[in-house]
């Protein structure tokens, strides 16, 4: 609990970053506001229940599942906070081992995410378009988990697989490239390569042009809430604001913290456009 309050505590789900650590310990207390700190170990599934079921006042939500979510009209509202982003051309992976596959190679071929409606998916389908002519409906896709919103279909080039992990489908050559999100890349995907050979500098280089970094998880409050108790999201989100301006320096190196910010700005803009589109061409949203 943080702040002296005397109405019913926001719920608040957050992953455990150097910029949430501040609120969740009430080291950076949010004022006049009692707020519950609810965890989720991995954080995937709650993302689920926040658009299935809005299970919580305020929910650390991925791009894509925002996208996807208010094009089905479920009542949650954008706040102005990025809490994990990067480029991700390291992103899509292959063995060390075999032929050196390229992205122009994938053209037929079939790759290995977690979910067709994962963010980092549309971040990689979307450079894939832009510089190699790859669009989402050359490739399959072999997915191990659902989208999060549920009244999305996912399209016809999408499979579900058994396995349990995205590793597991490239181990067992089930498809010639994976692509893994900014924690799986130290984790499961250790050994793993990138199919761009310099990856971080074409990164770099569509960060530049882009005038962006690409944000994979963004927050959400519910409409009711926002619109009964206005001043307490707004308390939480100067607080959250402020955790993030002083833990700046604990990002550095960090590969999900370049594009943590809060607060409107032209690169925000940039990056929910962009993403926007992206989400248009490869069928995540319909409208």
């Amino acid at each position: 609990m943080s702040g002296t309050h005397t109405t019913a505590p926001l719920t608040v789900l957050l992953g455990d970053y150097p910029h949430t650590r501040p609120l969740k310990d009430g080291t950076i207390p949010v004022e006049g506001v009692g707020c519950r700190y609810l965890e989720s170990s991995p954080l995937p599934p709650a993302f689920a229940r926040m658009v299935r079921e809005l299970a919580y006042d305020i929910c650390e939500m991925p791009m894509a599942t925002y996208l996807q979510a208010r094009d089905a009209g479920i009542p949650v509202t954008l706040l102005p906070a990025v809490l994990v982003g990067s480029t991700h051309h390291r992103s899509l992976t292959r063995l060390p081992e075999g032929p050196g596959t390229t992205p122009a190679d994938l053209v037929g071929g079939r790759v290995g995410v977690r979910a067709y409606g994962q963010t980092t998916g549309l971040w990689v389908r979307g450079w894939l378009r832009e510089e190699y002519g790859v669009r989402s409906c050359d490739v399959t896709w072999v997915t191990t988990e659902d989208v999060h919103v549920a009244q999305y279909v996912n399209p016809a080039n999408v499979e579900r697989s058994g396995a349990g992990r995205v590793v597991d489908l490239l181990r067992s050559h089930d498809v010639c490239a994976a692509v893994l999100g900014p924690k799986a890349i130290g984790g499961q995907g250790a050994g793993l390569v990138p199919l761009v050979a310099d990856a971080e500098s074409a990164g770099l280089a569509w960060a530049e042009r882009h005038g962006t970094v690409p944000a994979n998880h963004l927050l959400v409050v519910r409409d009711d809430v926002l619109r009964t108790r206005p001043d307490s999201v707004l308390n939480f989100y100067r607080a959250l604001k402020k955790a993030i301006a002083q833990t700046a320096g604990e990002r550095d190196g960090s590969p999900a913290g370049r594009a943590v910010t809060a607060g409107w700005s032209a690169s925000l803009n940039a990056c929910l456009e962009i993403a926007g589109r992206y989400a248009l061409e490869q069928g995540l949203i319909g409208h």
